[in-house]
């Protein structure tokens, strides 16, 4: 049986580990904030469409993880966090304000294609590819953007979007064949 004294010291050892944890999370968090948001900027504005409200929810999103960074484990990985967070911020928002499926795309024209190649031909198949990808539903639009842009596994990015592994490839498959599908029906028009 421990001494009254003892188990002081192991209860004050506990609260100033915790206390360090939190000074950690925090510091670990303001830290890569800078470094991500250019990141978490582009996320939203594949879940928003629209410019202004990608920097509204991405601002949303680095206030919420200040705010709650002594939930961010020191030493994971503070991206996928984000985005997590991101993504349900904006379901939030979509829930709050009954925002309708399809609503504040950005026109294809309006979207900045950063090559540096001036190939007219490759400018407009990325044109087009862009514009089939605005097309798919935001479910599948998103995977799209997690996968295939940021590089995450299929394992990760289920994760971030809390659903199965198996929803994550069945959205990018359904992606790959409606983009296909919107590129032979413009090849038919043009042939």
């Amino acid at each position: 049986m421990q001494s009254g004294c003892t188990a002081h010291r192991k209860h004050l050892g506990h609260r100033i580990i915790r206390k360090f944890l939190k000074r950690t999370a925090e510091e670990e968090v303001r830290q890569g904030l800078p470094t991500l948001f250019p990141r978490l900027w582009r996320y939203a504005l594949v879940l928003t469409s629209n410019p202004e409200s990608a920097a509204d929810l991405a601002q949303s999103t680095c206030l919420r993880a200040l705010e709650r960074s002594a939930q961010y484990t020191p030493g994971t990985n503070l991206d996928r966090w984000l985005f997590r967070m991101a993504h349900r911020i904006w379901l939030n928002e979509l829930r709050s304000n009954a925002v309708r499926r399809g609503g504040g795309l950005l026109a294809v024209e309006d979207v900045p294609i950063p090559d540096g190649k001036h190939d007219a031909e490759m400018n407009f198949f990325v044109r087009e590819v862009l514009h089939n990808i605005y097309q798919l539903p935001e479910a599948q639009r998103v995977c799209v953007f997690l996968v295939y842009v940021e590089g995450y596994k299929y394992a990760e990015a289920a994760d971030i979007l809390s659903i199965p592994v198996g929803t994550v490839m069945s959205r990018l498959s359904a992606a790959r064949k409606s983009v296909v599908e919107g590129m032979s029906e413009k090849d038919k028009k043009l042939g």
